[in-house]
């Protein structure tokens, strides 16, 4: 799957991460802000190079959550909207069994480990580069059976469900966020028929409205739904979180 929102730079220069177990907050002051203006990179097309690629390229070079990813040992700068998040909700538990929906390339089950889960099963179409800790799967998770098969690697019911997925981007609005709305209600109705009572559900959607159908199921599933967006999502960009928390007893 296609996580937009691991590779465009954030609107705030403000990244958490976790070091020896320790939360900390690192925000990049005005020197550091204007340091970082004066050492930015350009990058020019090339034959080969479109001027999206340059573009995305630049970005990248000069996201501070890029390269404060590399330093803390993520995968991807999206690793930071996890922790972000569970510092405001506090859905990571010691001991929870997870399922990472669409896991490539892997930051939020770096950072379901870093919090002390006992089991971290990922699962993505595409092939994803070994984790230590955590089981990956490559296939789709909506495939017959696929559940079940997650469940018994978990050993149990997943305590809970994160879902960082994102539809590849066509350039057409409301296209794309039918596209992510899609995903996100497929996660959400996965984490309604698996999740122990109790669990958590936490994915990703796009502003514009999500689904009122999901959102309607969530409410009667969970005993708490909210919206978030964490510093570490660009401002410009559209996409929301949706963290359901307690999920009722059937």
């Amino acid at each position: 799957m296609d996580k937009s929102g691991d590779n465009p730079p954030p609107e705030d220069p403000a990244a958490a991460s976790t070091r020896d177990g320790k939360r900390r907050r690192v925000r990049f002051d005005k020197d550091a802000a204007a340091a970082s203006r004066a050492t930015h990179q350009r990058v020019k097309t090339a034959r080969k190079r479109t001027v999206q690629s340059a573009r995305w390229l630049e970005r990248q070079l000069n996201d501070p959550y890029v390269h404060r990813a590399r330093e803390d040992g993520w995968r991807s700068r999206a690793a930071y909207k996890l922790i972000e998040l569970n510092d405001r909700f506090k859905f990571l538990r010691p001991g929870d069994r997870v399922v990472d929906l669409g896991v490539a390339p892997g930051g939020w089950a770096q950072v379901a480990l870093k919090h002390g889960a006992a089991a971290v099963v990922g699962i993505d179409l595409l092939p994803v580069d070994p984790i230590a800790g955590v089981t990956l799967v490559e296939g789709d998770f909506l495939e017959d059976g696929m559940a079940d098969r997650l469940i018994e690697l978990l050993g149990g019911a997943p305590t809970l469900v994160i879902s960082d997925m994102a539809s590849n981007t066509v350039g057409h609005k409301q296209t794309d966020h039918l596209r992510t709305a899609a995903l996100a209600e497929a996660a959400a109705s996965f984490a309604l028929d698996m999740l122990a009572p109790g669990g958590h559900f936490v994915t990703k959607v796009f502003q514009g409205g999500s689904e009122q159908t999901m959102l309607d199921g969530l409410k009667k599933g969970f005993t708490s739904v909210r919206h978030a967006k964490p510093p570490a999502s660009r401002a410009e960009s559209v996409e929301l979180y949706l963290v359901a928390m307690g999920r009722k007893a059937s």
